[in-house]
Order: C-alpha cells, then sequence, then structure tokens
C-alpha cells in the first residue's frame, strides 16, 4: 500500500490522533461499525464504561482487519459515534493508543441518539492493503 499524509495550513490543524486527509493506493477494506462485544461470549464488554467500551471496539476491529490481511497501520479513515459527546476525551486517550498521532488515519466523531446494545461507542474503518 502506498500511503501519504495530507496536512495543510489552510484548514485546521488536527486536535487529537487523527490527520486531515490521507491518500491510499491498494485494496480497499471496509470494516463495518464495532461495538465493545466479546468475540467469544457475544457479552457487553465494560458496561457504563466508554474506555473499556472504547478498547474491545478497536480490539474487534484489529480482528476483522487481521481476518482481511490488514492491520491498524493500514487504516485511512474512522468513524466514531458517541452516545455521549462528555466520553470524547476519554474515548480519545484509548483511540491514541491504537494509533500514532504522525501518521494517524482521517477520523470524523459525532454524538449519536443510541447505538446497538445501548452501547456508549461503535467505531468503524477503512483500510487500505
Amino acid at each position: 500500500m502506498a500511503r501519504r499524509i495530507i496536512q495543510t495550513d489552510q484548514a485546521p490543524a488536527p486536535v487529537g490522533p487523527y490527520n486531515q486527509a490521507i491518500v491510499a493506493t491498494g485494496e480497499m477494506v471496509f470494516a463495518s461499525g464495532q461495538v465493545a462485544l466479546d468475540p467469544a461470549s457475544g457479552t457487553l464488554v465494560g458496561e457504563g464504561d466508554v474506555a473499556a467500551q472504547t478498547k474491545q471496539c478497536l480490539d474487534n476491529l484489529t480482528a476483522v482487519l487481521t481476518a482481511a490481511g490488514a492491520t491498524m497501520a493500514d487504516v485511512v479513515k474512522t468513524s466514531v459515534f458517541l452516545k455521549d459527546m462528555n466520553d470524547f476525551g476519554t474515548m480519545n486517550g484509548v483511540y491514541a493508543t491504537y494509533f500514532d498521532e504522525a501518521t494517524a488515519p482521517a477520523r470524523a466523531c459525532v454524538e449519536v441518539a443510541r447505538l446497538p446494545k445501548d452501547v456508549l461507542v461503535e467505531i468503524e474503518c477503512i483500510a487500505v492493503v
């Protein structure tokens, strides 16, 4: 995969572990949104704990990407859906442990009214391999 980070001072600078844009070539992997379900038991992980749920979402995405022949380093775009935007800082802290700020993917983060299983966070991604 060829990957190039786009940064311009003509748009606001990133304020977290993401970049303004990524140019990538290769096969694309569109990973469905992952919530904090344990893959072995199907039970919710970290009820009421956005940090634990974020970690499980990202671990689940890592597993999906691995099955597709990709890694988190191949991710070019994420979308984060939060039940409460007040949880952004906590989610972002966990998220930053999965992506190096200098090479992190582009990202969108929005607050939503409700998520499957009433979880606090859901994360989807696009990777290029």
